[in-house]
């Protein structure tokens, strides 16, 4: 199911003399695109800006519902809490380290249309998400198209550059440590990731680099200490930019030591890092379910619990004592294979993630214990609409599904980007493969503009 500005492009898409069937592929020329290895979507995607908005503030309250469990469901006990979305030993000591009280809202949330509305596929809070530098660049790098510019024209397109949102925090930020100057902004991996999957962060760096960001990309192991101020690779940094987890520190000392650096820094005032590790606790899947559970809806208001209903698709908690515990939750589980899908908690980017209409119905009952020995949530599944892309070399129409990631800071919605996979290609859209990345413009749709 098109929108009405992807039918009016695929038409001229079409057209023997319009060149939009080829129109992402000039983004390879893009200097910021130079060190991007991924694959682009044939044509952009199109959301209706008021339904947008909407739903991306939902999800604002949504985010600022999920930092608030520890209150609402343990009496302000993050002990409690960390132990019930498994968030234990090592892992958890470093991911409260700093020991701030919630997590900043900033991040990214994967999202699917199916439709008739959005949907909440999982949450993610924290600075090491991917694709900030992408979405906004395609976007404006496809506008310097004088056909499609002229088609953006006649249909009002407009949209939201994430990059000069983060710039703009950035510099807010820096100014904490920094204010008569630019800030010295590095963006940390953790340690051999810039080897093994750099390109995101490579892209980001050009993006604030355009932007006048002082912007440095380096590793963990890389931070040093020289008097009362970070330095990475002999340059002194106001701003930790992290792209790091907790997962690639444990069990490594030198790392560890080095992000005690950073740690100590933050305290003392002399650098800030964005974000703390704290973060990654509302990353859990688990926290998910617990918004959603019958147990816990009695500490929500009538409104709360509607925007639950509204924004995030039926999510239950699966564990091995489940089967002992809860045989209905297990039962219902069971009968509805084919509308659930299990995630693994504490995995992203797709690992673990197992679709129940894919697997033979005799072999989903021993799935199910064995993803939930682990600990896992049960998802309801949402349909992706599909999204005919004209293809270039024949001209035919293909539908693809999109997975829409909606960026949020302190300064509210920050645009989007979309991650594309042919349909029915696979029930996860990740980031490797036939993956290609598109941008999202907003058109009017009878609500207010977007910035």
């Amino acid at each position: 199911m098109n929108d009405r500005v992807a039918e009016a492009f695929n038409e001229r898409a079409r057209s023997r003399d319009s060149g939009l069937s080829t129109l992402t592929r000039r983004l390879k020329e893009h200097p910021t695109f130079e060190r991007w290895p991924g694959g682009f979507l044939a044509r952009p995607l199109f959301l209706g800006r008021a339904e947008t908005l909407a739903f991306a503030a939902d999800l604002q309250r949504l985010v600022a519902l999920l930092t608030a469990l520890p209150d609402r469901l343990f009496d302000g006990d993050l002990d409690r809490f960390c132990a019930a979305v498994r968030v234990t030993g090592e892992r958890a000591t470093l991911m409260r380290r700093l020991g701030e009280p919630s997590a900043p809202h900033c991040g990214r949330a994967d999202v699917y249309h199916d439709g008739t509305s959005m949907k909440l596929l999982e949450f993610g809070i924290g600075s090491e998400l991917g694709g900030w530098g992408r979405g906004g660049e395609i976007c404006r790098s496809l506008l310097a198209d004088e056909e499609f510019g002229a088609f953006a024209g006649d249909h009002r397109l407009s949209y939201i550059h994430n990059g000069r949102y983060l710039a703009g925090l950035l510099r807010q930020l820096g100014a904490t440590v920094a204010p008569d100057r630019e800030p010295a902004v590095a963006i940390i991996e953790g340690p051999g990731a810039l080897v093994t999957g750099g390109h995101g962060w490579r892209v980001l760096e050009d993006v604030l680099r355009w932007l006048g960001i002082d912007i440095h990309l380096g590793e963990v192991t890389e931070i040093e200490e020289r008097g009362d101020r970070l330095h990475l690779r002999g340059v002194p940094i106001d701003v930790v930019y992290r792209a790091f987890e907790a997962d690639q520190l444990v069990g490594d000392a030198d790392a560890m030591a080095r992000a005690e650096l950073i740690f100590r820094a933050h305290e003392a005032g002399a650098a800030v890092l964005w974000t703390p590790l704290e973060s990654n606790i509302y990353c859990e899947k688990t926290c998910m379910a617990l918004l959603s559970a019958p147990g816990a809806r009695d500490r929500f208001t009538a409104a709360e619990r509607a925007l639950v209903d509204r924004v995030l698709p039926w999510t239950r908690e699966l564990v091995a004592d489940s089967f002992r515990d809860d045989p209905d939750l297990v039962d219902e589980c069971v009968a509805r294979r084919r509308d659930l899908i299990v995630k693994p908690n504490g995995r992203y980017g797709g690992i673990g993630v197992v679709a129940g209409w894919e697997v033979a119905e005799r072999d989903w009952p021993r799935l199910l214990r064995e993803k939930a020995a682990d600990g896992c949530i049960v998802q309801e599944r949402v349909v992706p609409r599909d999204e005919e892309v004209i293809d270039p070399t024949t001209g035919k129409g293909e539908p693809w599904h999109a997975v829409y990631g909606f960026f949020y800071t302190p300064l509210g919605h920050s645009g989007a980007y979309a991650r594309t996979l042919p349909a029915p290609e696979s029930a996860v859209i990740g980031t490797g493969g036939k993956v290609c990345t598109a941008g999202v413009y907003y058109y009017d749709d009878g609500g207010e503009r977007a910035p």
